[in-house]
């Protein structure tokens, strides 16, 4: 069994177990039926990470243990809006990534105490309805970087990121922490694509 495929049946049970605690509240109590389950993605099914989790949720609806329904592809504009429509339609128990809209998400959250979050971010749980999942892939970001720094000919990097957010900020500082580490002289040069896009958008000047 594959490590993602463990954390993700194990990230499955923890989140219906806490379903079933918030069922077991006083005034939290659902119907006795299908727990009602929801997922909110800002990428494709087809995406890695994402996959993962929706292949895990499917099986388990196939297994008749939940009633699924998920939504791909939604902007960070959008997500707030998509969080409140699966909340008001009565999912018990909704999972998504939050790594570009933090406050957004929790405000959710909070409105909606009687429902159960899971969601991808980089931030701390949220008492009493929201649990969060991450990786650790800033540790493999740490070695590329003593690789590259130790491999560079120049003294000198490039970098390509994209949103400014702690996932993709945590990447990039172990990289280049780590290419200091075997080559204190190195220097960097960093370009952010969202820039990029907004200025093409019309709604960052250059």
């Amino acid at each position: 069994m594959s490590t993602r495929r463990f954390f993700t049946g194990h990230l499955l049970a923890t989140s219906l177990a806490i379903a079933g605690a918030l069922a077991a509240t006083p005034g939290m109590a659902f119907a006795q039926a299908k727990l009602k389950v929801a997922a909110i993605y800002t990428v494709p099914f087809e995406q890695q990470w994402v996959s993962r989790i929706h292949l895990a949720l499917k099986a388990a609806e196939a297994r008749g243990e939940i009633a699924y329904q998920a939504t791909e592809n939604v902007s960070n504009a959008d997500y707030e809006r998509v969080m409140r429509e699966y909340a008001n339609a009565g999912n018990q128990l909704v999972f998504g990534e939050i790594f570009g809209v933090e406050a957004a998400a929790r405000k959710v959250a909070k409105d909606f105490p009687k429902t159960a979050f899971v969601m991808g971010s980089s931030g701390k749980p949220q008492a009493p309805n929201l649990s969060v999942f991450d990786n650790y892939i800033q540790e493999p970001a740490y070695l590329t970087g003593m690789i590259a720094g130790g491999m560079t000919k120049t003294n000198k990097i490039g970098m390509v990121g994209g949103f400014p957010i702690p996932e993709v900020n945590r990447l990039m500082n172990a990289f280049m922490a780590g290419a200091r580490e075997v080559n204190p002289k190195v220097e960097f040069s960093i370009t952010r694509t969202y820039a990029k896009a907004m200025e093409s958008d019309g709604l960052l000047s250059s």
